[in-house]
């Protein structure tokens, strides 16, 4: 396992973050006994970082989560999870909601410390609330050791450089923004570089668009997207190679990002991401690739407000 400082926080976090969004049955139902074997066999394998949220299966991944790491020493791991978003369209970043939903986490994974809190998806609220009233609860709610550091997420990088613009994070978490078919998380690495902010990135295989799997009728991608995507995926097949593979290896191999988080509920697909992890990507495999998908590079999706893509 290799690992890297994330930013001001000082922690060396590895540079696969298990996801835990799987363990919730978001893409399917799980069995509590491989979850179980498949987090610890994570922990053998130097994985430190496990990531969670209340909105991952309406909190069954939270839930699951610290069944796993029950009886885990607690300096083996560090722990991130999520607050604002509650269900699909359910966001509440006011203070008390907050504060509530920290003690609810503590309880659901039976711990008394989160390592790194987010508030999940900002964009669909006002940038003014996470600024002006999540952010200052939450640093008092830090004051008490609950929580050690505080960042936030969103797909529009917009609304995460207005908000490092506006106030100080230990860290932030970025998805669908460093893969193969889109790399456009390279503009904010001067910013997150200038204020020291640990840089976390997500779905480095677009939720499932480099996969060659069929996507699911929610898949906000547009249909010229899904149609490169496709094209890359014949592509590495007729080649005799994988393009999911060569996705992990691609965005793995980026220095500059501490973490990249990977969502995984059976050690089979562990093993694969630590095998991403273990190999550059093929360079003339990866030019052909990179060709197929360069008249949709960066193309991407609006998400939440209006104000908050613009």
């Amino acid at each position: 396992m290799r690992y890297r400082t994330l930013g001001k926080t000082g922690l060396e976090v590895s540079a696969i973050g298990f996801g835990g969004s799987p363990l919730g049955g978001v893409f399917g139902a799980v069995d509590e006994g491989a979850c179980i074997r498949t987090v610890h066999a994570a922990l053998e394998a130097g994985i430190n970082l496990f990531d969670v949220a209340p909105f991952y299966g309406l909190t069954r991944a939270e839930t699951m989560i610290g069944k796993c790491l029950a009886g885990v020493p607690r300096e083996n791991y560090l722990l991130s999870t999520k607050v604002g978003r509650y269900g699909q369209a359910e966001f509440d970043f006011s203070a008390a909601r907050v504060v509530r939903s920290i003690e609810e986490s503590l309880e659901r994974i039976g711990v008394k410390t989160i390592d790194l809190l987010l508030c999940h998806d900002i964009e669909y609220v006002s940038l003014d609330q996470i600024i002006e009233e999540t952010l200052p609860a939450l640093r008092q709610i830090q004051k008490t050791g609950k929580v050690r550091f505080l960042g936030v997420s969103g797909l529009p990088l917009k609304t995460l450089e207005t908000v490092l613009s506006r106030t100080e994070l230990d860290f932030a978490l970025s998805y669908c923004h460093y893969s193969l078919n889109d790399t456009s998380l390279e503009t904010l690495l001067p910013v997150v570089q200038a204020q020291n902010v640990g840089l976390i990135n997500a779905s480095p295989l677009g939720m499932g668009l480099l996969t060659g799997a069929a996507l699911p009728d929610w898949h906000p991608a547009p249909p010229e997207l899904r149609a490169a995507a496709a094209e890359a995926d014949a592509y590495c097949r007729r080649q005799g190679a994988d393009l999911a593979h060569l996705g992990l290896q691609f965005a793995l191999a980026n220095p500059q990002i501490a973490t990249t988080l990977i969502g995984m509920a059976d050690e089979a697909m562990l093993a694969r991401n630590l095998t991403a992890l273990g190999s550059p990507p093929d360079p003339e495999l990866l030019r052909a690739v990179q060709e197929i998908l360069h008249p949709v590079h960066n193309l991407t999706w609006p998400s939440g407000r209006p104000e908050n893509n613009a």
